[in-house]
């Protein structure tokens, strides 16, 4: 007993009213979710993918469509049309367009429109780490630098072709750069071999850049730093990447900030820290010293009485420019005490005794024993 035909409308999930465009939509759906490839050793895959197929094939055809649509299937017979034994590279080969699209190149993919000329291809984006000492950041510097990059062909202009030629579409893609392959079950695009995927072939290639529209070559340019600038920063060269390819844009340069240590000096946010030390009588008296800066000013810093140790004096507008140029950060010094290695006779004698005079317990801060020492070693 022969199974009965379902509704061609309802195989593909389709309106009678459905236009073109939605009939050809429901089928790469389909298509799409019961090719073989994606359905390896499975008969009903293979069987409901045969259907859509045969669907499609009136459904797409206005005469064919018309006639379904007054007769049905009976409108279909006698005319050989189906037999209901389709191969599968017979539907491959009437549906070439569609599984181009599905299979060939990703869903969507639209073919290129011939021209007969490279299409122009943007360059690539290049990077570089370029190191900058803590003073260079501090108040902006200019740095050359040195790429090795490509640049676009003078000679021919970036056409890749010798003067009065010009490239010649490839006969065998017809400019698509791609052609269709089928091996049973499988279509696929693969690039063509004649133009090595690019759809023209350059026959007379300029003698400079032997067809390619550009060249490699060292070349250096001066950045410009604005002070302020910090440590693992990006910075973007425009146009001073890869030139592109037969006239494409050129990509951009990354450019990434290394800041170097500094022995006297430290970054913290935009402030500039740096450590003095200082002698337990200036802690204890209070003193005026003088402290040279990143930029060589000189800047007089007041330590006041009874300075801790770790104390943090604040100078404002003295530390590093913000990026937006709306103000500056700090001068930060940090206070330490400056341990003498050695003494002498004299030095030791009067130490001693101003210990002696301190007595021999330790407050903390709260004012509580912390300690006690029995006597001085040495």
């Amino acid at each position: 007993m022969t199974q009965q035909k379902r509704d061609y409308y309802e195989v593909l999930g389709a309106t009678r009213s459905a236009t073109s465009d939605e009939i050809k939509k429901a089928y790469r759906k389909l298509a799409m979710q019961y090719h073989p490839d994606k359905n390896p050793d499975n008969k009903a895959a293979e069987d409901k993918f045969k259907e859509a197929a045969e669907a499609y094939e009136v459904l797409s055809d206005s005469e064919k469509k018309a006639r379904y649509d007054q007769f049905g299937h009976a409108g279909m017979q006698g005319g050989g049309d189906h037999h209901g034994h389709q191969n599968m590279d017979d539907i491959f080969s009437n549906f070439g367009d569609i599984f181009e699209n599905l299979f060939g190149g990703g869903q969507g993919q639209r073919r290129r429109k011939p021209t007969g000329a490279p299409a122009p291809q943007r360059g690539h984006d290049l990077a570089q780490q370029v190191s900058f000492t803590l003073k260079e950041t501090f108040i902006g510097c200019k740095k050359e630098l040195k790429i090795y990059h490509y640049v676009a062909c003078e000679t021919c202009k970036a056409t890749g072709c010798k003067e009065g030629t010009k490239p010649t579409m490839c006969t065998q893609c017809q400019g698509q750069g791609s052609v269709l392959s089928r091996q049973g079950f499988m279509a696929f695009n693969q690039p063509c071999s004649p133009c090595h995927g690019q759809g023209f072939t350059i026959k007379s290639p300029c003698p400079e850049c032997r067809g390619q529209s550009r060249y490699q070559k060292h070349d250096k340019f001066t950045l410009p730093i604005q002070a302020g600038i910090y440590h693992g920063a990006e910075l973007r060269a425009p146009k001073y990447g890869d030139a592109g390819v037969f006239g494409g844009s050129a990509g951009d340069l990354f450019i990434t900030v290394v800041v170097a240590d500094n022995e006297q000096f430290k970054r913290r946010d935009y402030d500039l820290v740096t450590t003095v030390h200082l002698t337990y009588p200036q802690l204890v008296f209070g003193c005026q010293i003088e402290i040279t800066s990143l930029d060589d000013s000189k800047e007089t810093i007041k330590v006041p009485k009874a300075c801790k140790v770790g104390y943090e004096i604040k100078v404002p507008g003295k530390g590093f420019p913000t990026l937006n140029g709306k103000g500056r950060g700090s001068l930060i010094i940090i206070t330490q005490c400056d341990i003498p290695t050695s003494l002498s006779a004299q030095g030791k004698e009067h130490l001693l005794a101003y210990a002696q005079e301190l007595g021999n317990q330790s407050q903390n801060s709260s004012g509580g024993i912390s300690g006690f020492f029995k006597k001085f070693l040495g």
